[in-house]
């Protein structure tokens, strides 16, 4: 098929699938939820929260320098909502630099209250009901045990890289009254039809798949793969000692389905019950089940080898506790916020989450994700190890998220 003849049929596809038929509708990524009629509002001084930093990790530089690092690889007029208001790059990344100075300083809770009530503009987050209340939750950099070779028996499962053959339809290309849709995801098939790429079940189902997904290593069960598209990257501790680093490079393009949303309308967990590692222990207790769960969710994520990282949707490494993904839409990609919510002690991988302690402190908006939509959700990433899968795996508390940035003279 040549280029030519693509383009042509892309095209058409394309106008084709604005006309929103029943079927048309099912090609999309899902839609962000309806915004809030202002997601961001600023702050009168009045209004501001106390600005005292608890969280565990003392790596707020680290995290601040990749944020000032990001703003220095684009365009320095390249603007950013924030409400009502617009702001350049370049003043973002002043906002970062100054308050970065600052704390060098190592300033009290009172100091740096004082400091941000005189030099900075503070805006809230109407959160999910209008009034402030966000929702946490947590995803961390899981470790699975793989190969690079295929082993039926202890290592069946493949980690793909990008398809070939799946094609993206920016759509807006094609005019601008379709600004607000998201990008298509398609394929071509052999007699010239554009069709919409294959859905998890597909795909798992498909013995050739491999011939336009190379896999990049396998790993041992469905659950470990499903669990790293969920976190987006992880390590594979190879049988050679070498430890393989895989990061999110793409998805089929098929809306986000949370299997644990399905587990407690099957009456499966309790709500209350619900967290990464009940669905983990439930589809231990139910392997005849899997492949139903793991299908309610038709989205899929392709890897791509990587040194280093994590990485945030940003090209920067994330630092745990210190970064957190948000809906871009929204919050400023990069942006210096404050945040106050729950979280577990340190290294505790067994207390009850009703008896979190409240934590609040400084983080950067650094990354976001699929199911990570609107005003009134933000992701922390935890890191690694047993503690970050642990607090991932059960964040889910309110709280509330605040975005700084230095006020203009």
């Amino acid at each position: 098929m040549t280029k030519r003849v693509l383009r042509k049929w892309l095209a058409l596809f394309a106008v084709g699938t604005l006309l929103f038929s029943a079927g048309g509708c099912l090609f999309f990524s899902k839609p962000p939820e309806e915004p809030i009629q202002q997601s961001l509002v600023k702050l009168s001084e009045k209004q501001f929260p106390t600005f005292r930093d608890t969280l565990a990790n003392p790596d707020l530089v680290q995290a601040l320098e990749q944020s000032i690092h990001y703003y220095g690889k684009i365009p320095g007029d390249r603007m950013f909502k924030l409400g009502k208001n617009s702001y350049p790059a370049s003043h973002l990344k002043h906002s970062l630099t100054f308050f970065l100075k600052f704390i060098q300083k190592k300033p009290s809770s009172d100091e740096l209250t004082l400091f941000i009530r005189k030099y900075f503009d503070v805006f809230q987050s109407q959160g999910r009901n209008g009034k402030g209340d966000v929702l946490f939750t947590g995803y961390y950099e899981p470790s699975l045990q793989g190969s690079l070779t295929h082993d039926e028996k202890k290592y069946p499962i493949p980690l793909y890289s990008f398809p070939r053959d799946l094609v993206r339809v920016n759509l807006p290309r094609f005019s601008a009254k379709y600004k607000n849709e998201p990008i298509l995801s398609a394929r071509v098939t052999p007699d010239n039809q554009v069709l919409p790429y294959f859905t998890r079940a597909e795909i798992n189902v498909r013995k050739d798949f491999y011939l336009q997904a190379e896999p990049i290593a396998w790993v041992s069960s469905l659950t470990d793969r499903f669990f790293l598209e969920i976190q987006g990257s992880g390590r594979v501790e190879l049988d050679n000692g070498d430890v393989l680093r895989v990061h999110y490079d793409g998805k089929n393009g098929h809306p986000y389905r949370s299997i644990g949303r399905y587990l407690i309308d099957q009456g499966e967990i309790p709500k209350e019950k619900m967290s990464m590692q009940a669905i983990r222990a439930w589809l231990k207790a139910n392997p005849h089940r899997q492949k139903e769960v793991f299908h309610h969710n038709p989205s899929f994520v392709f890897f791509r080898k990587e040194k280093g990282g994590p990485f945030g949707s940003i090209g920067v490494p994330l630092t745990p506790i210190r970064s957190i993904a948000t809906d871009r839409s929204v919050f400023p990609r990069g942006a210096l916020c404050f945040v106050e919510t729950s979280m577990p002690p340190r290294e505790s991988l067994d207390s009850a989450t009703d008896q979190w302690g409240r934590v609040s402190g400084f983080v950067l908006n650094q990354d976001t994700g699929g199911a990570i939509k609107g005003p009134g959700r933000v992701d922390f990433f935890f890191g690694n190890g047993s503690w970050a899968e642990f607090a991932a795996g059960h964040m889910n508390h309110s709280g509330s998220i605040y975005v700084l940035v230095v006020n203009n003279p």
